[in-house]
Order: C-alpha cells, then sequence, then structure tokens
C-alpha cells in the first residue's frame, strides 16, 4: 500500500483513539508511525543492487518481530525531541507530552497497521523477518485503493469542516469542489492506465461526498460530533470495508479455482489477485507445470472468467544456468506466477522471467518485476536486471566473472 494512506490511516488511528487525552502529539505519532515502515526505500535508492526492491524492500522494517524495538526507539526520540524543541521555543511549552508508554503503544498500533495493511496486497510482506524470510500476501487490497484511502482520509476531513462553525460553509464547498476534481481526475487516469470505470461513479462519488460534507450541517448536528467520534466511524467503515474485501476475495478464488476443476489443470499456486477500480474486480492467476493462466474478470458478471495462456520456453542450458545464479534464485523466491522466455538474438541469449503477478489490460512492453539474464554464446553470463519498461527502467548490470558485478 502506498506511504500516504498508511500516513492517513495512521492519522484517522490517533486522532480517533489517542488525541482526545494525550493531543496533537498522539496523532503525529499515530501517522509517522504508520508511514515509519517504508523507510526501507532508502536503502533500496541507495543501493547499486539491481534487487535492492526485492533484498529490502518490506523486510525487517515489516516485521512484528522488530516491531516492538522501532516503537520504543520511535518513542523515545519523539519525547527527547518535544523535550529539547521545549526548551528553545517557548511557543511550544503548551504541547501535550505524552509519556513514553504511550508513545510506545501508539507507535506500536500504527506500525502493526502498516505491516496488517502491507500484507493484505499482493507483493507481499516478510512480516516475521529475519526469523523468517516467507512473504505473506492476502490479496485483499490492490497496492492502491482510492476507496480504501477515502474511507479513511473523509471522517478526517468532516471532522475539520465541523471544527471552526464559522469556516464550515467555506470548507465544504471549496473541499467538495477539490475532491470532486481528484475523482474525476482518478477517472481518466484509470482509463488511460487499462482500469476503467463508468463516468456516473465519479459523479456518484460526488453526490456521496457533499452528503457527507453538507448535510451534517442540518440543525448544527456536525457540530456535536467530536472529531473523536467521526475518526471511530471512520475505522468502523474501514474495517467493514476489509470484511468486505476478504468475502470478495472468497468468491473470486472460487471461481478461479473451478476453472482449474473443470479444465484438469493441476496447480503449483493459485490466487485471486485485487484490481482497481472497487472490490469487484479481480485477476485470476494460476501457475501450472508449464507456464501461468491468467483472466481478469468482475463479479457482477456471472459468466465463467476466461483464461489466457502464457507457456514456458522449453528447458536449455542457459535456464539451467540461469537457475544457477544467486540473485534468480531470490527474485524466484519473491516471484509468485513467473513464467520463463528464453530467444537468440544477434549471438546472445535472453532469458526473460516475467511476473504475471499483475493483470494488466495493456499488455505493451513486460509486466513489472520482469527480470532478464544475457548470455553469450559460451555461456557465460553478461548482463542482468529487471527488463527494460518492465520496473521504471532500472539500469542492467554488467557482469564481470568473479566479482558482483557493476552498474553500467
Amino acid at each position: 500500500m502506498d506511504t500516504i494512506t498508511h500516513g492517513i490511516v495512521g492519522a484517522l488511528i490517533g486522532k480517533g483513539y489517542f488525541s482526545e487525552r494525550n493531543g496533537r502529539v498522539a496523532t503525529f505519532a499515530a501517522a509517522a508511525g504508520a508511514m515509519f515502515p517504508d523507510i526501507d526505500v532508502v536503502e533500496e535508492i541507495v543501493s547499486r543492487d539491481p534487487l535492492a526492491i526485492v533484498r529490502y524492500h518490506r523486510g525487517i522494517t515489516h516485521s512484528f518481530v522488530a516491531l516492538p524495538f522501532f516503537a520504543a526507539i520511535l518513542a523515545w526520540l519523539t519525547r527527547a525531541g518535544l523535550g529539547v524543541l521545549k526548551k528553545r521555543f517557548a511557543g511550544l511549552r503548551d504541547i501535550e507530552s505524552p509519556s513514553c508508554g504511550i508513545l510506545f503503544v501508539v507507535y506500536a498500533i500504527a506500525i502493526a497497521s502498516h505491516i496488517i495493511l502491507d500484507a493484505m496486497t499482493s507483493f507481499g510482506t516478510r512480516i516475521w523477518d529475519p526469523v523468517s524470510q516467507q512473504r505473506v500476501a492476502w490479496d485483499l487490497l490492490f497496492i492502491i485503493d482510492c476507496c480504501f484511502t477515502s474511507i479513511a482520509l473523509l471522517p478526517q476531513v468532516v471532522a475539520w469542516i465541523y471544527a471552526d462553525s464559522a469556516k464550515t460553509r467555506a470548507r465544504a464547498i471549496s473541499l467538495w469542489a477539490l475532491f470532486t476534481l481528484a475523482g474525476f481526475v482518478v477517472w481518466r487516469i484509470a482509463n488511460a492506465i487499462g482500469f476503467p470505470f463508468h463516468f456516473w461513479i465519479a459523479l456518484f462519488s460526488s453526490v456521496i461526498i457533499a452528503a457527507l460534507f453538507f448535510l451534517p450541517a442540518i440543525r448544527g448536528a456536525g457540530f456535536r460530533v467530536t472529531t473523536a467520534r467521526w475518526c471511530q466511524a471512520g475505522a468502523f467503515v474501514m474495517l467493514a470495508y476489509l470484511f468486505a474485501c476478504s468475502i470478495a476475495h472468497h468468491q473470486a478464488l472460487l471461481r478461479v479455482k473451478n476453472f482449474a476443476s473443470a479444465n484438469n489443470i493441476p496447480i503449483d499456486r493459485v490466487a485471486a489477485l485485487p484490481l482497481p477500480p472497487s472490490l469487484l474486480d479481480w485477476g485470476g492467476v494460476i501457475r501450472s507445470v508449464d507456464g501461468v493462466y491468467q483472466s481478469r474478470f468482475d463479479l457482477r458478471d456471472s459468466a465463467p472468467p476466461l483464461f489466457s495462456f502464457i507457456a514456458d520456453s522449453p528447458p536449455n542450458i542457459y535456464i539451467a544456468r540461469a537457475m544457477q545464479r544467486p540473485e534468480v534464485q531470490l527474485y524466484w523466491n519473491f516471484a509468485r506466477f513467473p513464467v520463463i522466455r528464453t530467444y537468440t538474438e544477434n549471438g546472445l541469449h535472453y532469458v526473460d522471467f516475467n511476473e504475471n503477478r499483475f493483470v494488466r489490460r495493456k499488455r505493451q512492453g513486460p509486466a513489472p518485476f520482469s527480470y532478464r539474464i544475457v548470455f553469450d554464446d559460451a555461456g557465460d553470463p553478461i548482463e542482468e536486471g529487471w527488463q527494460a519498461d518492465g520496473l521504471d527502467v532500472r539500469r542492467m548490470i554488467k557482469i564481470v566473472p568473479g566479482h558482483a558485478g557493476n552498474a553500467e
């Protein structure tokens, strides 16, 4: 899940359950703690390792094993930082100073929310690192879920609108216009990248947001609801949405398994993967002994989903040598539905590992997380890395015999 949504969820938790007693610092701690695990992207950015995103992301900082340690460190840093700021800036002396114990609890819950939400996506999260490197992926949420983000954000926005009666009308109008514009932008982007939804859905969303922003003004009802109550209601709706996603996932997975059973397909791995724009859109993927079956379907359609088949290339010496490389073994442990394709061009032999976890409407270029090894005629590897356009075009790595390799 994206870091911004994690921060929004953390702020919702902080405002709903901690801020009334512990002030704004608790909200800050909850939002910061919920975003903290993604600090591992720093190592990914500075590393020259082509597999850095696989090796480092969603590892130790996303682990329940390390959670108490990180929560304690962040609580101590926050408490110490508050002390320093209050000494230097007189205007900050009235800010609440929660105890280290309270801050530890807030940070622990916020970090746990990040770990759990990431485990609900299809990317995979090593929730027990370093004890276990197994990736957990419950496949309930797409990595960017606008519905889920809105559910977490809107209660906080409504609470802010009704926090000051003199500014309520102006805030409601301006924010309704902003959210409506954002909805139409999402509609255009979704259509452009191959995950379209009807224009009327964007209009209907605007109507719902208008109701949330303006109806509480009737008889002043919105002014009698505290920020904590608004956010607690949002947390309840958020949990209800996740429960609905789990039901939808069960139904989608059942359709995929029924297809495999009806066609006598031997299953190595099988999954129903969430797709945008809603919890009714799913991708079915089956890894068989010689390739991958893949489909995209809508749960509202009662017809059995149609699957396409992508076959592995026949085994050869280059595939065998590629599989011996530690980088490929690391990739293979990360990939869930890879297809192995080989071809020869200009005296070079290419072995491509195309991950099919992310079902796409438009198939131009390799799928995300597609890895390539290039061999010369002697069967020695000379280059490896993410395929062009497969993952924001990372540079291929030249392989120096007997060495780890250096970037071009």
